[in-house]
């Protein structure tokens, strides 16, 4: 097989494996979602994960007041980035369970891919 042809296999086996990803995503977000509109799963979520962003804020600034040094400044940078992280760390756990189906839903696809292909270059002989 010349470098061209392998090239070109190689190429339309990625691309056919990128596009069973996606569709199964697609499929395993609508199939978590159940009708329900993905914006309004997400701003759900999003409240959810309210709580855990303030309690960054609040251990962002009791973090920034080490001693007797107080800086407002520095007790904002911390009180946001510790908001910041509590924020994506609350959202990342509301949205867990639909991470998992369109992740599962993704890699069952790609395995038909994967054995579809592996069965083409293994043909089963019964007789």
């Amino acid at each position: 097989m010349d470098l061209r042809k392998w090239s070109k296999s190689k190429a339309d086996y990625g691309r056919r494996l990128f596009n069973s990803g996606i569709e199964g995503a697609r499929s395993g977000r609508e199939e978590f979602l159940d009708g329900e509109s993905f914006t309004s799963f997400l701003s759900e979520s999003v409240r959810s994960a309210l709580k855990p962003a303030a309690l960054g804020v609040c251990i962002g600034v009791l973090g920034s007041c080490p001693g007797s040094q107080k800086s407002i400044t520095r007790a904002l940078t911390y009180g946001l980035l510790g908001g910041a992280i509590g924020l994506g760390a609350g959202v990342a756990w509301e949205i867990r369970r639909l991470t998992a189906s369109v992740a599962g839903s993704a890699l069952k696809n790609i395995g038909r891919v994967r054995d579809e292909r592996w069965l083409t270059k293994h043909p089963i002989d019964y007789a």
